[in-house]
């Protein structure tokens, strides 16, 4: 199977690239939209703020590819900064309109109990919300490793799949059609956080 890292210059694209090699697929990193015709799976990884990803993107044409691959069937993984990017709009830096794949707005995240550090790093577990391909054997209260100070707030409850009770408790893995987002890094997140990717990997919607 090919898979695509989508290289728009907002990730540490050596760690998720290794990551979904030991996954078995045979994997590609471009910056070039057009390769996306090519690939049967894609992932979109992403470190930094929302206005300069969804700059990045635009600039190099990948939202209209990106949307196009999703309406044709393609599986689309988004991680972290990536997943917020699939949401309408994020208010970080301003407002900044996403790629819409996942109704929703990404808001900075507030501490309710005065302990909750933001930004939030480090490992947390996730409740599981409903059944899911890509949580196929992904027991809940299993850890992952996070860092942000954004979440996505998702228009329809019906695309999360997991949250984490953090901050007053905030989704952390969605899934609408053949798109699916997290906010951990599965890469960085151990034997769960491959699994997670492997079920991706095998999930095909065509």
């Amino acid at each position: 199977m090919s898979t695509m890292i989508v290289d728009y210059g907002m990730s540490n694209l050596g760690s998720i690239r290794r990551a979904v090699e030991e996954c078995g697929a045979d994997v590609f990193v471009s910056g070039s939209p057009s390769d996306i015709e090519t690939a049967e799976h894609v992932i979109l990884p992403g470190v930094g703020a929302f206005p300069d990803g969804m700059r990045n993107l635009r600039e190099a044409g990948f939202e209209s590819a990106l949307k196009k691959a999703v309406s044709d069937g393609v599986p689309l993984l988004g991680i972290c900064l990536g997943m917020q990017l699939l949401s309408t709009r994020g208010y970080e830096e301003g407002v900044c309109e996403g790629l819409n794949l996942i109704p929703g707005e990404v808001r900075l995240l507030v501490s309710r109990n005065g302990e909750d550090r933001v930004p939030h790093v480090g490992w947390n577990d996730l409740r599981k919300v409903r059944d899911s391909p890509i949580l196929e054997n992904v027991p809940g209260g299993s850890d992952f490793y996070f860092v942000h100070s954004y979440h996505l707030v998702p228009e329809h409850s019906g695309d999360v799949l997991a949250e984490t009770d953090y901050c007053g408790g905030f989704a952390c893995v969605f899934g609408r059609g053949n798109v699916f987002g997290t906010q951990f890094h599965p890469e960085k997140s151990g034997g769960m956080g491959f699994r997670i990717l492997r079920n991706f990997l095998n999930y095909h919607s065509r």
